[in-house]
């Protein structure tokens, strides 16, 4: 939808060609018991500016709302029990020690091997792309990639640290390494030198839902709603078959997720295919539950909560949508919003509505200390939606991107090649109809 409003802005028709009835990928709002919930993503990273700015240029500017960051705890699950997060992380890396040293998330062992990471030297030549577990476990030991990067990574990748590329998914990170050989010391002077801590909400959002943002867009696509069947090279571009229909065109942007490009493009570029459908995808669940305030137990101050690995059943993280975003829930109601699979969970997927439902309140009974009937549920699936950053990432994105210059008239865009968020995905598609212009 970015790049058809980017074709639009230049004053060439742009025609979207999109399988389900409706537009707007996993974005998806609907207003429960006065509630807003979010079916995919509820907000976007603020210091990425390409939400924020397309969000501004299309009038939607005065709608967006930032987090009430003022209140952002988050907590992890050990022993059922939920623990605050320790001030001064910054992602794992500690910044600050006393919250580290009195936080019962972490053993002494750990405590001390991160203390003794501030005196780590440089490595003396570049290291090879490594797994994100590999990585932090060099530096800060095992415990740390169970209780903090696995579960903070599967928050926002879906994918498991023992996967995920750390040059692709930490590349500031590793770049401190490279610098300055601790992870600590590396983030506190990178923070001098940035003149002190980040300003402004971490979250944004739209007041009225990320649907907000789908529907102001909505005019640029001219949506032709019919599954892309086949895709052929032309001496002047392009034939798409959809629907079994064929069009033809001078400019095509793909973005699909690569697994669907990878065979779309198995008749015009064989190994660019091969390279496309070789990135995974996690697979996910999003689950609303919605509740009378007056039926609810006590609510932890904060965001939220994730559960690491170890500690795991079903739940991968929930998220407390009143504090988050106020806004969103009605007076007298309270908003669960509860998050299940990713890579090396998604057999929950297979499992009913009421199975999911019914596991989800045991563990949040186990949590949280009370248990309610929800006046509304909302669950959705997202089946390979969730692009995989896994190791070799980079270099498997720069051979595809060589193997383009070979097809002019044809760009990419999508989560699977340089970045998995709302801005990221704005930003490549207005990328993409910009080279195509």
């Amino acid at each position: 939808m970015a790049a058809a409003y980017e074709f639009e802005r230049a004053g060439t028709r742009a025609l979207v060609v999109e399988q389900r009835g409706t537009l707007g990928g996993v974005i998806r709002t609907e207003e429960v018991e006065g509630c807003r919930l979010e079916a995919g993503p509820d907000s976007f990273l603020a210091a990425k500016p390409a939400g924020f700015e397309l969000i501004r240029e299309i009038g939607l500017g005065d709608d967006v709302i930032g987090s009430n960051d003022h209140q952002r705890v988050t907590y992890l699950v050990r022993r059922n029990r939920l623990i605050p997060m320790p001030d001064g992380l910054m992602m794992m890396v500690p910044t600050k020690v006393l919250p580290v040293v009195a936080s019962p998330l972490l053993s002494w062992g750990t405590k001390i091997r991160m203390g003794m990471d501030y005196f780590r030297k440089p490595p003396a030549a570049p290291l090879p792309d490594r797994t994100v577990a590999e990585f932090i476990r060099e530096h800060y030991g095992q415990e740390t990639v169970d209780y903090l990067a696995e579960p903070l990574l599967s928050g926002v990748y879906g994918g498991t640290a023992d996967a995920l590329s750390v040059n692709s998914v930490l590349p500031r990170f590793v770049e401190l390494e490279r610098k300055y050989g601790s992870l600590t010391r590396g983030v506190l002077e990178a923070r001098k030198l940035r003149g002190g801590g980040e300003s402004g909400p971490l979250f944004r959002t739209l007041k009225g839902g990320l649907q907000q943002l789908v529907d102001r867009l909505a005019p640029s696509a001219d949506p032709l709603y019919r599954r892309a069947e086949a895709l052929e090279k032309t001496a002047g571009g392009y034939r798409v078959r959809a629907g079994g229909e064929w069009m033809e065109t001078e400019r095509l942007v793909i973005a699909t997720p690569a697994w669907a490009a990878g065979e779309l493009l198995r008749g015009v570029d064989g190994e660019m295919a091969a390279d496309l459908e070789s990135i995974p995808y996690s697979s996910s669940i999003t689950l609303a539950l919605v509740y009378d305030e007056q039926a609810c137990g006590p609510i932890p101050p904060g965001f939220g909560f994730l559960v690491p690995r170890p500690e795991r059943k079903s739940l991968v993280a929930c998220t407390f949508v009143g504090a988050k975003f106020n806004h969103r829930v009605a007076p007298g109601k309270v908003v669960l919003r509860c998050f299940l699979g990713g890579a090396g969970n998604e057999a929950v997927l297979d499992r009913s509505d009421d199975e999911i439902v019914s596991a989800v309140q045991d563990e949040l009974e186990t949590l949280l200390g009370w248990r309610a009937e929800p006046a509304a549920v909302r669950l959705a699936r997202w089946r390979k939606a969730m692009a995989q950053y896994t190791v070799g990432h980079s270099q498997r994105v720069a051979r595809i991107q060589e193997r383009l210059k070979a097809l002019p008239g044809l760009a990419l865009a999508g989560n699977a090649y340089d970045g998995i968020g709302i801005p990221d995905c704005i930003r490549l598609g207005r990328q993409a109809a910009r080279g195509l212009l």
